[in-house]
C-alpha cells in the first residue's frame, strides 16, 4: 500500500484549493411549480459561492439541495427547507487551514504517515463536517432582538444570529444580523426548497 506523508500532503493544499475554485458547477437546472429556483439553482449562478458549492456537490447532502422543500416529510431532514450560510470564495481563501485539511494537528500527530485511502477518507470527513456547520435545517430564519440561536445539521453545532437596530446598514432585517463572531450576512436570495445566505465568513466547526 501505497504511503504519503501527512505533512507533505497538506503542503500541497493550495494547488487543491486553486483546483476547485476554477471548476465551473455542474447542475442540471430543477425548478418547481412556481418556476423558483432551488438551492442548487441558486448555487450554480453564484460564482462568489463556487468553492462552498464544488466541496457541496461532493457529498450525499447535496441531493437536498435541488429536492422540493416537502422533502422534509420523508428524509427528516427539515419542515420548511434549508438555510444555506454560504461563505463567499473570498473568506474560504482566507482560512488558515482549508475545509478538507480539518483542525490543527498536534504536535506529536506532525509527522504521522497515512495512506493515500485514509487520507482522503480523512478530507472528505472533514468536508462533511464543515459543510454540514453551514446548513439549518429550517427556513426561513427569523430574527428576533437581541440574539436567536439555530442547530445546524453538523451535531452539536449551533450558530447565534444576533440583531441590532443599525441605523444605516439596510431596510431589510437580514443586514442588521450579524452571526457568530460578527460574520455579516451579504445578500439573501429565496429558493423553492429554502433560502441562500451568502456571508463574509466562515463558520468553525467547533461546538
Amino acid at each position: 500500500m501505497q504511503f504519503l506523508s501527512f505533512t507533505i500532503i497538506l503542503s500541497l493544499a493550495p494547488y487543491f484549493l486553486s483546483a476547485i475554485a476554477d471548476q465551473t458547477p455542474f447542475h442540471q437546472p430543477i425548478t418547481d411549480n412556481n418556476n423558483m429556483p432551488s438551492l442548487a439553482d441558486l448555487l450554480t449562478i453564484e460564482s462568489s459561492a463556487s468553492i462552498f458549492y464544488s466541496y457541496a456537490r461532493e457529498l450525499a447532502l447535496s441531493e437536498f439541495l435541488s429536492e422540493p422543500a416537502s422533502f422534509a416529510e420523508t428524509s427528516g431532514r427539515a419542515r420548511n427547507g434549508l438555510s444555506l450560510l454560504v461563505p463567499t470564495n473570498k473568506a474560504v481563501m482566507a482560512l488558515a487551514r482549508k475545509p478538507h485539511q480539518g483542525p490543527s494537528p498536534k504536535d506529536n500527530d506532525e509527522d504521522i504517515t497515512i495512506s493515500e485511502e485514509e487520507f482522503y477518507k480523512k478530507s472528505k470527513d472533514n468536508v462533511q463536517r464543515w459543510v454540514e456547520a453551514h446548513i439549518i435545517p429550517t427556513s426561513p430564519l427569523t430574527y428576533p432582538a437581541p440574539t436567536t440561536t439555530y442547530d445546524t445539521l453538523l451535531h452539536g453545532k449551533s450558530v447565534s444570529l444576533t440583531s441590532s437596530s443599525g441605523d444605516g446598514q439596510g431596510n431589510e432585517d437580514w443586514q442588521r444580523v450579524t452571526i457568530d463572531d460578527g460574520i455579516r450576512i451579504l445578500s439573501m436570495k429565496q429558493a423553492s426548497n429554502g433560502v441562500l445566505y451568502l456571508i463574509d465568513g466562515t463558520i468553525s466547526v467547533d461546538s
